[in-house]
């Protein structure tokens, strides 16, 4: 299928060309980039003056494994959504799966550290679903420092995942924070001589809990200069919160070292996780700056009235979903937190997107799977899902003009793409525009593109995204989802 994008702002964040010119797109790939490219017969011609043509975005941090979420992240520009800080296990179950549904977008997934931990632990077989990881969250055996012979045990699985296709190691370090820090180096040492990344939930920091074994981002920089091992720090502004400037000063000396250690973020103030989270237990509130009142279960919309009633979700369904207000939007000082955490130098957008579901006429949540558009109205999730990334474009290129649109694509699509050059040669033709890249590319209205899920409608997909094209396939057409479009494809590592 030959597609020719005529007449558009094109801009790739690989060179910082920014220019008025046609694209056009054959078989999968970028053919050429120019001026008054002549279209080759039976090419679909899309006028598309007045827009900016980009790489689609690459998404590190997602973790919907659905058609109805990756439909809400391509209607933000995303052609690529990534589980790299949970990961699923196992891997190749995991994208079988994807594979045998139907994708629009491409996918791929980590190692997880967890699951492997159960496992070692528990003889809990790993099951490749995120609602078994979130079940798991608050179950405090895995969590616990490993036997010798059980740190052997999951690092041979994890070794095994990483020959299976996995694009590294995620690691949900923040949700086992007294685990020996010593496990943390054994991990990443295996990373290492696998060149493979390392994708890190940090644990708590020391402002945070001072008993903590080690600070969160203090163990990240030191595995990455103990080890060599490529250190990518999750959501820095959901566990830095207001100590995000000491957080960013300290990734800035590491990098000035030469450790190999990248950084993302979100553009929202409230987190989502499961209510048994360790860093969630009534006593652990204080050191983040909240309260009970600070979490709303995503199924029920119950607010936790205090200490009690939290102490009894977290022992009733410690996998349950919840928001979590850690920063306040509306206030000028929160703002500028999470502000400062996007326009970090090199800090990746990802999304940290979560499942979709909706309640059923029993009243118990429910994925939804089928393959209809528009979603039915009353989803579940949390507002990132489906406007992380034109919210960062509103913020900074619209609103703030921090950013240019070649420094948003480098953030939104370049630099993410880059974090996994070493371990997917699948990658390396994604997140820029060269002939022969990947025609993964995003059409946006430079006017209007804007992020429309709020808290209490989160599943209002963005707007502004005009076209998106997975291997040259049209998924969303005139702002609209293609609903019988599904070229997604693995995207697997090479160990």
């Amino acid at each position: 299928m030959n597609t020719l994008l005529r007449g558009g702002r094109v801009v790739d964040p690989k060179t910082g060309a920014d220019r008025i010119a046609d694209l056009l797109m054959s078989d999968g790939r970028i053919a050429a980039v120019g001026v008054d490219l002549i279209a080759p017969p039976g090419t679909a011609v899309v006028d598309v003056r007045g827009l900016i043509v980009g790489p689609g975005f690459v998404d590190l941090h997602s973790h919907v494994h659905s058609i109805a979420g990756q439909r809400l992240q391509a209607m933000d520009g995303v052609t690529t959504a990534l589980d790299l800080e949970a990961g699923l296990m196992p891997v190749a179950e995991a994208m079988a799966r994807a594979a045998a549904d139907g994708r629009p977008l491409n996918y791929g997934f980590s190692a997880s550290w967890a699951q492997a931990r159960a496992f070692a632990h528990l003889d809990r077989v790993p099951v490749a679903d995120f609602t078994a990881s979130m079940d798991l969250l608050g179950n405090g055996e895995w969590q616990r420092s490993s036997s010798a012979p059980e740190r052997t045990r999951w690092l041979g699985l994890l070794e095994g995942e990483l020959a299976a296709g996995a694009l590294g190691i995620g690691v949900l370090m923040g949700y086992a924070p007294r685990s020996d820090p010593d496990e943390y180096l054994a991990l990443s040492r295996l990373a290492a001589a696998a060149h493979a990344p390392t994708f890190t939930h940090v644990r708590e920091l020391i402002e945070a809990d001072p008993a903590t074994p080690i600070d969160g981002s203090e163990e990240l920089v030191r595995a990455a200069a103990e080890t060599g091992a490529a250190m990518h720090h999750c959501h820095v502004n959901s566990t830095s919160l207001r100590h995000v400037d000491r957080v960013l000063a300290l990734l800035d000396r590491s990098r000035a070292a030469g450790s190999r250690v990248t950084v993302e973020a979100y553009p929202y103030g409230a987190g989502s996780t499961a209510i048994g989270a360790f860093f969630l237990a009534p006593e652990k509130l204080r050191g983040l700056g909240i309260t009970p009142s600070s979490l709303v279960l995503v199924d029920t919309g119950e607010r936790i009235a205090d200490e009690a009633r939290l102490r009894e979700v977290r022992a009733a369904d410690p996998g349950a979903t919840c928001i979590v207000t850690f920063l306040d939007e509306a206030d000028p000082l929160d703002r500028a937190h999470l502000h400062r955490a996007l326009a970090y130098p090199d800090s990746i957008v990802a999304s940290d997107a979560m499942p979709v579901s909706w309640t059923s006429t029993a009243g118990a949540p429910t994925a939804y799977e089928q393959r209809e558009w528009p979603l039915p109205p009353g989803g579940h999730t949390h507002p990132r899902t489906a406007g992380t990334f034109a919210k960062s474009l509103r913020l900074m290129v619209r609103e703030s003009e921090t950013w240019t649109w070649v420094e948003a694509f480098r953030r939104c699509s370049y630099l993410p793409a880059r974090v996994l050059d070493e371990v997917s040669s699948a990658m390396r033709g994604k997140g820029h525009l060269a002939v022969g890249a990947d025609a993964d590319v995003v059409v946006i209205d430079p006017v209007t593109i804007t992020d429309r899920a709020t808290y209490a409608d989160p599943t209002r997909p963005s707007q502004g995204v005009r076209q998106l094209y997975v291997h040259g396939i049209p998924v969303v057409h005139a702002g609209e989802i293609v609903t019988d479009a599904f070229p997604g494809r693995a995207i697997r590592g090479d160990a």
